[in-house]
């Protein structure tokens, strides 16, 4: 339930907005659109759903820095579902208003099983009688029940790849130690991930009182390519020609993710423009297809001249050139 558009329009804020604005504008509109005052009402409570994901979000100081930085594609690229959610926590806000923060989101992201003795809402672990977020949407879905007994503890770790290793996806061994152990295991990477995004290896955490284990995120790391520079799915790559091929234009060999390609560069170009290589680019992390290769031109203007190459360029001086 990623929500569309810009979180600063969600809430109708401008993007220099205090926290204290954001806060306010969020209590008003979680008030007009909560499920309780527009009862059936689809429209509504989707709206609801995106003011909540929005506030999560620019509420929390880091992620609102990574939202500002690298946009909503980027941000989306680098922070899960789950990411947003974790440590959210709006029951004291709920209450507030005068509802039931955990019966409220039980029903908008989906009804937990109750057992004896849980309570309105979803199981497991809430902060001061308000929904923890993290627990909303860890395990791997909306509604499913926590374990009764205290999970384990959740574990995270910094797994540094190859450019290329990203882009192809690829299987990595990663050794930590859990509960005092040497542990040894396999990490799929999925092609496409950027650096900042994290898998979530259920179970691979501490083990908890019940022996229900919590979870190990991996947040991914890339490691810098000394031809290609990543810019969310695109890729860029520059390439010098000579002045005399900027003025009468030329073809080029252009190294791409998948071998070399020629492009034609046409007369009169601009130092500094890019051109589209269509398809060449990363691989979606989700879903088909996959970004585009631009190619950035670079005009070499040499720093020595020849004594005929100055006298050829004073003659172009003189007709104009």
């Amino acid at each position: 339930m990623a929500a569309n558009g810009d979180y600063y329009k969600i809430l109708g804020v401008s993007r220099t907005a205090m926290e204290s604005e954001i806060k306010k504008t969020y209590r008003k509109l979680a008030l007009q659109y909560h499920p309780d005052r527009n009862p059936g009402d689809k429209k509504s409570e989707e709206h609801f759903k995106k003011i909540n994901e929005a506030y999560a979000v620019l509420s929390d100081k880091e992620k609102r820095a990574q939202y500002d930085r690298f946009g909503s594609a980027g941000f989306h690229q680098r922070y899960t579902q789950e990411d947003i959610f974790r440590g959210f926590d709006v029951g004291d806000l709920f209450k507030d208003m005068g509802y039931g923060s955990e019966d409220i989101f039980s029903r908008i992201f989906g009804n937990g099983r109750r057992g004896p003795g849980s309570g309105p809402g979803f199981g497991g672990r809430t902060r001061g009688g308000g929904v923890n977020m993290e627990d909303l949407f860890g395990g791997g879905g909306f509604g499913q029940q926590q374990a009764h007994a205290p999970q384990g503890r959740d574990l995270t770790m910094d797994l540094a790849i190859d450019f290329m290793e990203a882009v192809n996806g690829c299987e990595k061994k990663i050794t930590y130690i859990v509960d005092g152990k040497r542990n040894e295991i396999t990490v799929k990477i999925p092609r496409g991930i950027s650096s900042g995004q994290k898998l979530r290896l259920a179970g691979k955490g501490e083990h908890g009182m019940s022996q229900a284990a919590g979870d190990l995120f991996v947040t991914i790391q890339v490691k810098d390519h000394p031809l290609f520079k990543r810019e969310g799915n695109d890729v860029i790559v520059e390439q010098k020609i000579k002045l005399t091929e900027t003025l009468l234009g030329t073809t080029i060999e252009v190294p791409t993710l998948n071998g070399t390609k020629s492009v034609k560069v046409p007369a009169g170009v601009q130092s500094q423009t890019r051109l589209r290589l269509k398809g060449c680019g990363i691989p979606h992390f989700k879903g088909g297809g996959q970004g585009d290769a631009y190619v950035k031109i670079i005009v070499s203007i040499p720093k020595h001249l020849t004594p005929q190459q100055k006298k050829l360029i004073e003659s172009l001086a003189e007709e104009g050139l």
